[in-house]
C-alpha cells in the first residue's frame, strides 16, 4: 500500500507513519520541519499552500491520510486547510481525523447537556475548524472517510477499538496509536467509504 500522510509529525500522524512502515507500506510524509520526523519514510517538505509539492507527493498514492491539527485553542482553519490541500493535490482516497466532541448523536443525557457544552467553551475554535473540514470533505465526490475520536491519549496500541456509524461510542478516550491503526485498516475497507465513523477505546 502506498500512502501520503499530512500532519506526519503530530501525535496521530507520527503513529500513522510508524505503523504503516511496520506494515511494510510505502509512506510519504509531508512535513514542514523534517528534523521532527525521525522515521525512515520518504519526506516531502511542504506547507499546505505548496500545491506543486503536494501534488507530487499525492500522485500515484492509494490514499492520503490527513492528521493535521492545531496545537493551541485559538481561532484556526488548519484542519479545513489540510483537507482542501489534499483535495487540491489530487487525492482520490482521503481519510481525515476529526473529533467526536462536537457531535452528540448517541451521547447520554449528562454528556450531551452538561459535559459537551462545558468543553465547547474551551475547544470551540478547534471544533469549528473540524466541522468546516468535515463539510469540505463531504462536499467532494472522493472516496472519503471521516474518523471521529474522543480525547486522545499517549501510550502503546491496545487493539481495543469500538466504532459506530450512527453515533458516538460511549467511552471518552482513545490512544493515538489505536487511532492510527484504525486509519490504516480503514484505507482498504470498502464499508467505510463515504462514512463518518466515531471511534473510542473498546
Amino acid at each position: 500500500m502506498r500512502i501520503t500522510v499530512l500532519g506526519a509529525t503530530g501525535g496521530v500522524g507520527g503513529e500513522v507513519v510508524k505503523q504503516a512502515l511496520d506494515r511494510g507500506w510505502d509512506v510519504t510524509a509531508v512535513v514542514r520541519d523534517p528534523a521532527k520526523l525521525r522515521l525512515p519514510a520518504e519526506v516531502v517538505v511542504a506547507g499546505l499552500k505548496d500545491h506543486d509539492k503536494l501534488a507530487a507527493a499525492v500522485e500515484g498514492r492509494d490514499a492520503v491520510i490527513s492528521a493535521v491539527g492545531s496545537r493551541d485553542r485559538g481561532p484556526t482553519t488548519v484542519c479545513a486547510d489540510g483537507a482542501r490541500a489534499a483535495i487540491g493535490a489530487g487525492a482520490k482516497r482521503l481519510l481525515v481525523v476529526s473529533a467526536s466532541g462536537m457531535h452528540t448523536e448517541g451521547d447520554g443525557f449528562f454528556t450531551r447537556t452538561l459535559v459537551k457544552p462545558l468543553l465547547n467553551t474551551f475547544l470551540k475554535h478547534g471544533w469549528a475548524d473540524m466541522l468546516a473540514m468535515e463539510a469540505v470533505v463531504e462536499a467532494t465526490d472522493l472516496d472519503w472517510t471521516i474518523v471521529r475520536p474522543p480525547m486522545l491519549l499517549d501510550g502503546p496500541r491496545t487493539g481495543k477499538v469500538a466504532s459506530r456509524l450512527d453515533g458516538n461510542v460511549r467511552t471518552f478516550t482513545i490512544r493515538r496509536a489505536d487511532v492510527a491503526a484504525y486509519l490504516l485498516d480503514a484505507v482498504a475497507d470498502p464499508t467505510l467509504i463515504r462514512a463518518k465513523v466515531s471511534i473510542a477505546h473498546g
